[in-house]
């Protein structure tokens, strides 16, 4: 395996059959679009370089058979580690890590797996062993991905669980809020019927008292009005007579004023303005016009010879 002194450069130089050297690097961070050009580097060194984490898309090369990222400074990996199935052989000694991703437990080509000088939780250190050896590192690589298995399993029927009580609670919400529909519909059944009958004892009410005031003699009702004044209504006095009249005094104040505004325009010197020359003229033409007719002079010859 070609060793690399320095970093940078171009990791095809660095290239030597499947495997890539890039321990030594002083990398800060993992050149991952470089290397998922490299498909055909199946064993990737990554010792002894600065890494703090990985990036996530560190997990799409999945053509990785053989890493080593020992004698870094990972705290972490990331979650979707257990994408990287073809994965036989995981170097992780001396780095920071303290528990290792669920995920973990997919990595079922694991053969071996080395977590030395790691701050593990005791649980998994206890698991994981001393790997001291090579039979001691396929055995760990076995027992972590059993304990990983347990734990992943652990988690699945925790989640589960919860499923299953925001599935109750939501069962009991709905049968709560079933409950409080049928309690409304029921209590809108009732207030119907509470107005249906009451809008029936007016209807009967209005019916009995309709059908007592039919009961009454008609009799008794056109008494009514006379046995309340004891005798009988005055009628109010005639009318007609003082109309008439009125009426009469009305055209003899007429026939007054006519004569006197006539005998104003034919005795006086009012007789020579123009409305009584006119007068004068109308009065003349109907003397003319009634001595003319028949009964007229019959009438005014009888007057005479009287």
């Amino acid at each position: 395996m070609t060793k690399a002194g320095n970093k940078g450069g171009n990791l095809r130089d660095k290239l030597d059959g499947n495997e890539l050297d890039l321990s030594l690097s002083d990398l800060n961070e993992v050149p991952v679009k470089e290397l998922a050009a490299l498909p055909k580097a199946t064993i990737l060194d990554l010792s002894c370089n600065k890494l703090t984490t990985l990036p996530s898309d560190f997990c799409g090369l999945t053509h990785l058979v053989k890493l080593d990222l020992s004698k870094n400074k990972l705290r972490q990996l990331p979650v979707d580690f257990g994408r990287l199935v073809n994965l036989q052989h995981l170097d992780l000694l001396n780095n920071r890590l303290v528990t290792l991703p669920v995920s973990f437990a997919q990595l079922k080509s694991l053969k071996w797996l080395d977590l030395k000088d790691n701050p593990l939780d005791p649980v998994l250190a206890k698991v994981a062993g001393d790997c001291l050896d090579e039979k001691q590192c396929k055995q760990c690589a076995n027992k972590v991905l059993q304990h990983m298995k347990a734990v992943q399993a652990d988690q699945e029927r925790e989640r589960q669980r919860r499923l299953e009580i925001d599935r109750e609670a939501e069962k009991k919400w709905e049968a709560k809020q079933r409950a409080k529909e049928a309690q409304e519909r029921e209590l809108r059944k009732r207030e119907k019927a509470e107005e249906k009958e009451r809008r029936r004892k007016e209807y009967d009410a209005l019916k009995t008292a309709k059908r007592e005031q039919e009961k009454k003699p008609k009799k008794e009702t056109n008494q009514a009005p006379k046995s309340k004044s004891g005798s009988r209504p005055r009628k109010p006095p005639p009318r007609k007579h003082t109309r008439s009249w009125a009426v009469l005094k009305l055209l003899l104040l007429l026939l007054l004023c006519v004569a006197g505004g006539l005998v104003a325009c034919r005795v006086t010197e009012l007789q020579k303005q123009p409305l009584c020359t006119s007068v004068n003229t109308i009065y003349d033409n109907a003397v003319r016009g009634l001595r003319s007719h028949d009964i007229l002079q019959w009438v005014l010859q009888t007057d005479s010879q009287q």
